[in-house]
């Protein structure tokens, strides 16, 4: 339920890009070299593009099914994790390969999108950091100028999307085993005084830590990124498809997933969620992208 604005706790050439279906993005500029920059290959698991100069790097997650949700008797666990249950992603599709950084953020303000709103650093900096005190609205914003920018179809994952990308063939609480360390993602290693570690109190730098097995990074901790369903306060009669759940939910709410630099392991685990409000600005809230691919 709601609890004021918080809800529940390789590159291939032209050719191979053609033949995949999917048109040879727009590169910025015309010479041979920035051609050759942003040709890019089809839904190659694995390949790792990008659109234009000042869009995020993605990667191709292939196709698949997981079981989504932690497993029973996993610590930490909740309810609004349950039921655990098969979804099946029938195409692959295109993640940001890290969480969109307030360099990205700020080339899309520069070019007059993301609503005018310049988010706060906290004095922390700006560049390679993920950008942070966005909302939900910001981040649609944000994908809408993309999509608008290179004429590609920028999203929001959904919440299944988000957890398969995570997890990236893994079942247990993080893609790296059933433990973590502060050596492997910046998130708070006293919280609850549990397991010891590191507390950084603020973001880092994207890719400051080992991708998992799809090539992602920062999927634990470092800023919880905002997905595209509205907040349920379980799986019960969630789509097994792999789809943006909307229909009876809280919309007014949305789902955030990945934990951050201020949250424990708890909220760091694959199968973590909560929401907030959708004007929710703070500086554990960041972005990561998704884009669809040719059929």
């Amino acid at each position: 339920m709601l609890a004021g604005a918080l809800l529940g706790g390789h590159p291939a050439g032209a050719a191979a890009y053609a033949a995949s279906g999917d048109p040879t993005p727009q590169a910025e500029g015309g010479n041979a070299r920035d051609r050759e920059m942003f040709q890019r290959p089809g839904p190659v698991p694995g390949s790792v593009f990008r659109d234009c100069g000042a869009c995020p790097e993605m990667v191709v997650v292939p196709a698949g099914s997981f079981m989504m949700g932690p497993r029973p008797g996993e610590e930490y666990r909740t309810y609004y994790e349950t039921p655990q249950r098969r979804v099946a992603i029938a195409k692959p599709f295109a993640v940001g390969k890290y969480e969109v950084t307030f360099a990205e953020w700020d080339a899309c303000l520069a070019a007059g999108g993301c609503r005018g709103h310049r988010p706060f650093d906290w004095y922390w900096g700006r560049g390679r950091r993920p950008v942070t005190n966005v909302s939900w609205e910001d981040a649609k914003a944000y994908v809408r100028w993309l999509t608008q920018r290179t004429g590609r179809p920028y999203r929001l994952l959904s919440e299944a999307e988000w957890e398969y990308a995570a997890r990236a063939g893994t079942a247990g609480p993080y893609h790296f085993g059933a433990t973590i360390s502060t050596d492997l993602a910046n998130y708070n290693g006293t919280y609850w005084m549990r397991t010891g570690g590191e507390y950084r109190r603020k973001t880092v730098p994207v890719g400051s830590f080992p991708p998992n097995a799809f090539g992602l990074h920062d999927v634990h901790g470092n800023v919880q990124e905002w997905v595209e369903d509205c907040w349920h306060g379980s799986y019960h009669d969630a789509p097994a498809d792999g789809s943006a759940w909307i229909a009876g939910g809280i919309c007014s709410g949305r789902v955030l997933r990945g934990g951050s630099w201020y949250w424990g392991t708890a909220h760091a685990r694959s199968g973590a969620r909560h929401g907030l409000k959708t004007w929710n600005r703070n500086n554990l809230n960041g972005i990561r992208v998704a884009r669809d691919l040719a059929p």
